[in-house]
């Protein structure tokens, strides 16, 4: 990937579209917010096929994410916890199990593992 800079930040054309980055908002996305979108997104979509493939019936996911964030190193991002809301007839431990397989093959969440804290809980709606 290529970033170019431009007033406020940088961007960077990729396959999908332009994408705008800034610690500013008024000028893109920021940083801490795709670093914590691409744990989110990765470990949501590695549930999603370990779901399909243990043959478990959902319709829906949702992630929602709380940031701890060290305003005295940086600002930097020490903690992520996920909450996962599924949404079908599944039983809570073969949802667990779904999980700790989600954990071990997230690409983004095996690169953070050794520097921020990653947490997960769920919720299951029928």
């Amino acid at each position: 990937m290529e970033f170019k800079m431009k007033e406020g930040g940088f961007t960077a054309d990729l396959e999908y579209g332009e994408l705008h980055i800034s610690g500013n908002e008024e000028y893109g996305f920021r940083p801490y917010q795709l670093l914590v979108s691409s744990v989110a997104v990765c470990s949501g979509g590695v549930l999603r096929k370990v779901l399909e493939r243990m043959r478990m019936e959902f319709t829906d996911i949702k992630v929602n994410t709380e940031v701890e964030r060290n305003e005295k190193e940086a600002n930097r991002v020490e903690k992520i916890h996920m909450h996962f809301t599924i949404t079908g007839d599944l039983k809570e431990e073969k949802v667990k199990k779904a999980l700790e397989v989600t954990r071990r093959n997230c690409s983004m969440v095996q690169s953070v593992k050794d520097s921020i804290e990653i947490t997960e809980s769920f919720e299951i709606k029928a």
